[in-house]
């Protein structure tokens, strides 16, 4: 449920963010519920590794086409 709706991909690396407003949400209803070391920064590094948000540069071989 915290997946963003529409993602744009970056076109340079220095437009990849470091915290999203979903991930701040995530981040507040993990700590709700208890756990510890979930911080927005933390939340998107693991939106990014599940796949939830591709932030492949906008060119690379990787990107979805």
């Amino acid at each position: 449920s915290f997946a963003p709706s529409a993602h744009t991909p970056p076109s340079s690396f220095a437009e990849v963010p470091a915290v999203t407003p979903e991930s701040e949400a995530m981040s507040k209803e993990l700590r709700r519920r208890g756990f510890r070391f979930v911080g927005p920064t933390t939340m998107y590094a693991l939106m990014q590794s599940s796949g939830m948000v591709d932030d492949h540069v906008a060119g690379c071989w990787r990107a979805a086409a």
